[in-house]
């Protein structure tokens, strides 16, 4: 079990569960959309924010995407990391149908999927050493690779997600924020020349 110094926020119950398995970590429930009328709540995860940093895991579907933006826009951004499970479509065990979009959620996950979007998210694994980032992939290097802004944008910035296993909801500047956590500048711009 990997230990992991920022406080995850996850959607509910049994996405805690599911990660509690994998990680040696605080994880707070939001209790779905309820967290939109909790200033309580927030008022502790800003304070949690300060203390030892973020990470928000959601599902990958409309509705986790909806409390993700939320989040953004009610915590500092700058004491926050986001962590995206890749869209796999299928159910979870303890349902009898699959969600509103087909797609598993944190629940569903296997452990080395959760981990691997933590690492990803940038977690603090407190039995690593911290990497030193190198410069960052901007809004212009997007722009030069066709991903924003022109024709066909949209579409190549889907077949990117794919190929990085990424949820399909995320908007541009989404794919920057994960792209900066998986990439530097450097690696990314001779992965994009492959694609």
């Amino acid at each position: 079990m990997r230990k992991i110094r920022e406080v995850i926020v996850v959607e509910g119950r049994y996405d805690k569960n599911a990660l509690s398995q994998v990680v040696d970590a605080t994880i707070i429930t939001l209790g779905g959309f309820s967290v939109f009328n909790d200033r309580e709540k927030l008022a502790f995860l800003r304070r949690l924010a300060q203390k030892q940093g973020l990470i928000v895991l959601t599902d990958s579907d409309g509705a986790g995407f909806v409390i993700r933006n939320y989040l953004k826009g009610a915590l500092p951004r700058n004491l926050v990391k986001q962590a995206y499970i890749p869209d796999i479509y299928g159910k979870e065990r303890r349902k009898r149908a699959p969600g509103k979009e087909g797609k598993l959620g944190v629940e569903g996950m296997r452990p080395e999927v959760l981990l691997e979007a933590l690492r990803r998210a940038g977690a603090t694994f407190l039995d690593e050493e911290e990497k030193t980032a190198g410069d960052p992939i901007t809004k212009a290097d997007l722009f030069a690779l066709g991903l924003t802004g022109g024709m066909n944008a949209a579409q190549k910035r889907s077949a990117l997600l794919e190929k990085l296993d990424l949820p399909e909801h995320l908007n541009a500047n989404g794919l920057l924020e994960a792209l900066n956590l998986l990439y530097d500048r450097e690696s990314f711009l001779r992965f994009a020349e492959e694609l």
